[in-house]
């Protein structure tokens, strides 16, 4: 009984160990995009752009720390449905590359093909957690060649985000974005390990 207790203890300070970090691993993704798409808008204004960053983040993390938007309960998302991310990721990116659809509807493509495969046995609560990880995969794939030069790249950045979605399922609820931030997190993780081999000329 002891050893259960103890057990139990462990294991509740291992989950809340991961909830922490997945928390601000996806608060520091956020604080990066919102960076990078106000230094592209006012990169010739420092000033402006400063405040906009410091307003930004300030709310944010005011966001994160007062807002109901996580379970008490940590839980993890399933190994079958999060490995429907990279499968995503590489139907939109040959859609997108190699089929010259373009960004924006390979993505819309993908995303409307998974949400159909519910319809193939509506009994299924497998097949409706299907949906969501091949559209966020999807914006993974929706890099342009000059980001994900290769399909190992797509690859590799599909299954990190798979594993961010694994880890976030009862995190941020009901806001906004979750999937595209989430694969944003894949691609960022696995551009900046692409960016220094090449740097250190590996």
């Amino acid at each position: 009984m002891i050893k259960r207790s103890k057990y139990l203890k462990t294991s509740k300070k291992t989950h809340k160990a991961v909830q922490i970090f997945s928390k601000l691993a996806i608060m520091c993704v956020l604080t990066i995009f919102s960076i990078m798409i106000v230094l592209e808008k006012y990169e010739t204004n420092a000033v402006k752009s400063e405040i906009i960053i410091l307003l930004i983040i300030g709310i944010m993390w005011l966001g994160y720390r007062y807002l109901d938007v996580h379970h008490n309960e940590y839980t993890y998302e399933e190994l079958l449905v999060v490995i429907w991310v990279p499968i995503g990721a590489v139907l939109c990116y040959i859609l997108n590359v190699y089929g010259h659809l373009g960004s924006v509807l390979s993505t819309a493509i993908t995303g409307t093909v998974a949400s159909f495969l519910p319809v193939i046995n509506k009994k299924s609560e497998y097949l409706k957690k299907i949906p969501p990880s091949i559209y966020c995969g999807s914006f993974v794939g929706m890099s342009s060649l000059e980001i994900a030069p290769s399909i190992s790249f797509v690859i590799t950045a599909g299954l990190l985000a798979g594993v961010f979605l694994l880890l976030s399922k009862s995190i941020f609820l009901g806001i906004g974005g979750k999937l595209g931030m989430v694969a944003f997190g894949g691609v960022l993780m696995v551009s900046f390990v692409y960016w220094c081999y090449l740097w250190l000329n590996l």
